[in-house]
């Protein structure tokens, strides 16, 4: 699928001769903005907070700054090609949508209208395992358009490998392990909402369709997990109604059953295991032939083990500053990780993408492609499928112009001379 970054503008110029904008601002913080009017605050807070006071997210968008664009003058770019292939498809561009969970929150359609529009321009989706809805109702609208799934590892292996046949049924090219959220992050904006969306069954999609998970909702919880009192309220009877609501089926077939009660009660008993450890690795290797791609990696010595065990790539991420106050922004790590890495597997940048230089930078610096995250998010919020696709497009059409501006025409042209360090 080709994309031309020439049309998308064409489009925008010509429907406002005739009086009309872009259905969703092109500038992402007006983006943000109008997204922030819409939603409730809940679900704001929740797609938009960071960890703590939110020094990484910043740090995420400072880190960019550290490089500059040395643009190269009367050079032929009249023919550009932005395409990539990653684990045997070929995408029009190097991006990919990161994972976003509980897309619920902020439009009804959530992750189906997500595939509709990643299909629609050849980008692959990362099906988020806090899904609204199950992977095989997006793979349906999808056809052949490239998708991922991202694993977090329960606390049942059986349930882990559920996921993976399923990912695999549903014609993903690769499982990104998302390694940094083992536990939750301290994040100041749900807490002071005191708003987790999964003690409404909303996010718990890829749960609630799995078989193994189902089995599960009839055993016994885990006496060591963290269990959930809260007081008789008007404010939690309407909880359990939402639970009733989102839990497969609707409101009035699950008004008797306990199964929606059960079945956030068993996720939030299993849903993380923070004691993982690298060997265990290999079990994810004995249950699926599909590339294994290590999500969360900052540190180059972690970039190092998972080439010694064997993964097939990497993506560099803080969860978009979700988790650890403070921490190193992403495309700080970028340049030390591609270095140890040296070619041998692909590795991706994500968090804190926010334009179509961000790509270009990340590009030059050894990325095979970059992840979005919340701008689509936004998007979703605003216009359903139609904002994400325009969002998406709007970054294509960025950085295929920043490609060409630079006097670059293929993703091979843009190396790390086309870029300055800053020196302070």
């Amino acid at each position: 699928m080709s994309f031309y970054a020439g049309e998308r503008q064409q489009k925008i110029y010509s429907s406002g001769a005739s009086g009309k904008r872009p259905i969703v601002p092109v500038d992402l913080t007006q983006l943000e903005e109008a997204a922030r009017k819409k939603v409730p605050a809940k679900a704001f807070a929740y797609i938009a907070g960071g960890a703590g006071i939110g020094q990484t997210i910043q740090n995420n968008r400072t880190a960019f700054q550290s490089y500059e664009i040395i643009p190269r003058m009367l050079r032929d770019v009249s023919v550009r090609n932005t395409s990539v292939e990653l684990f045997g498809d070929k995408l029009p561009s190097p991006l990919l949508t990161s994972p976003v969970g509980v897309l619920e929150m902020v439009h009804p359609r959530a992750d189906i209208a997500l595939a509709e529009a990643t299909s629609s321009l050849g980008v692959p989706m990362i099906f988020s395992n806090q899904a609204s809805r199950p992977m095989e109702d997006c793979a349906a609208k999808m056809g052949d358009s490239p998708r991922w799934f991202q694993l977090y590892w329960s606390k049942s292996n059986d349930l882990v490998a559920s996921l993976l046949k399923r990912a695999e049924a549903s014609g993903c090219s690769a499982i990104a392990v998302t390694l940094d959220t083992t536990i939750l992050g301290w994040r100041i904006r749900d807490l002071d909402q005191a708003y987790l969306p999964f003690l409404e069954g909303k996010g718990i999609a890829q749960y609630t369709s799995d078989p193994v998970f189902q089995r599960l909702m009839d055993e016994p919880d885990d006496p060591n997990a963290p269990q959930l009192k809260p007081k008789v309220t008007l404010h939690l009877l309407k909880t359990v109604m939402q639970m009733k609501k989102n839990y497969p089926g609707g409101f009035w077939k699950n008004l008797r059953s306990d199964r929606p009660l059960k079945a956030v009660r068993k996720f939030t008993s299993i849903y993380s295991r923070p004691s993982i450890k690298w060997e265990e690795l290999k079990f994810l290797r004995e249950h699926t032939k599909l590339p294994i791609v290590l999500k969360g990696i900052l540190h180059p010595d972690d970039a190092q083990k998972a080439l010694d065990y064997g993964m097939d790539g990497l993506i560099v991420s803080n969860h978009g500053g979700r988790q650890v106050d403070g921490a190193v922004g992403t495309f700080t790590m970028l340049p030390e990780i591609i270095k140890v890495v040296d070619d041998r597997v692909p590795v991706l940048l994500d968090s804190g993408v926010r334009s179509g230089s961000d790509m270009f930078k990340a590009i030059a610096l050894g990325a095979k492609a970059v992840c979005i995250g919340r701008p689509y998010a936004y998007g979703l919020a605003l216009a359903g499928a139609a904002g994400v696709t325009e969002v998406l497009s709007n970054l294509m059409a960025d950085f295929e112009l920043n490609m060409a501006l630079s006097g670059c025409t293929s993703i091979k042209e843009i190396t790390p001379d086309t870029l300055r360090k800053v020196r302070y």
